[in-house]
């Protein structure tokens, strides 16, 4: 058995801008309310932390701000995924060299590189770092699918230690147990796969769910591990409407803003990402209420 970075619900956290840059005061706030929440990790610069319209400097810093506002409490692992090798591996570097527990890595888009071409960019980063890496599959965006033989090849690496398997196909994941076992940890990179995932023998989620409903999230997966298996699976279907609102206009232009209902001063979305249609923001306010985040 590898390494363990965390068992539960990570938040996939959103990043509050204002006209000028990353709002790091806000941040902290939600740092601090998704700790208070029960979330068990903090995943920084992201999908949804909009990661894709960061510039470098602003990527570091977001990674070096969650890393000493989180203070150890629970761990902190920063997205630092790109699909030019080298530049992931500088960034992987920066983020363990400021303290970051453990990396998210996407896997390469736009180049749409071969299943030797993800062994060799995956393999690049995991040796030249020494801290845990989750891999990020996520075809739909990235137009790249991880193979069944290419995971397992992966996780012969001891730094390869996960997945966030978001690629929507269950029978892929009961595949990816099989041929892995113990050597690479799964998480649902979707939230409405967490008990099937959990069921699967994975380990938890890295949920857009957690940002507006940390303890739900959290519950989900501590219902299941704790047995109480109908609790959770009822928790996760209670939950569809409002990870369907999360999720009816692309990550995470929802999620921002629900946070902005929810409170928070969530700012702008970057272009090319928009503003909400209204039928999609009423579907939005109707969950949230639904579900007494909001009145």
């Amino acid at each position: 058995m590898k390494q363990e970075i965390f068992k539960g619900a990570g938040v996939a956290i959103i990043t509050p801008y204002t006209e000028d840059g990353i709002n790091f005061e806000e941040l902290g706030r939600i740092i601090e309310d998704q700790i208070a929440g029960g979330t068990d990790a903090i995943i920084i610069t992201g999908t949804t932390g909009e990661s894709a319209t960061m510039t470098d400097d602003e990527h570091k810093s977001a990674i070096k701000y969650a890393v000493e506002k989180v203070a150890g409490r629970i761990p902190v692992i920063a997205g630092t995924g790109s699909n030019e090798t080298d530049y992931a591996v500088k960034l992987s570097v920066y983020a363990e060299q400021v303290g970051a527990d453990a990396l998210l890595v996407v896997t390469p888009y736009y180049n749409k590189c071969t299943q030797k071409g993800l062994v060799k960019h995956f393999t690049t980063i995991a040796d030249a770092v020494n801290i845990p890496i989750i891999l990020y599959n996520v075809p739909s965006r990235t137009g790249v699918n991880i193979q069944v033989p290419t995971f397992v090849e992966l996780a012969k690496h001891p730094r390869i230690v996960a997945v966030k398997e978001a690629s929507g196909d269950l029978s892929a994941v009961a595949k990816i147990r099989h041929a892995c076992g113990d050597e690479l940890a799964i998480y649902s990179g979707n939230d409405d796969q967490i008990v099937p995932i959990l069921s699967l023998g994975g380990y938890g989620v890295i949920s857009v769910l957690s940002n507006v409903a940390p303890a739900m999230a959290h519950n989900i997966c501590q219902n299941y591990f704790d047995g109480k298996v109908k609790e959770a699976a009822d928790m996760q279907i209670k939950a569809i409407d409002l990870i369907n609102a999360l999720f009816c206009e692309v990550n995470p232009i929802p999620v921002k803003v629900a946070m902005r209902k929810l409170g928070y001063a969530a700012g702008p979305l970057r272009l090319p990402l928009t503003e909400m249609e209204p039928e999609h923001e009423q579907q939005l306010e109707k969950a949230l209420k639904a579900h007494g985040l909001i009145k």
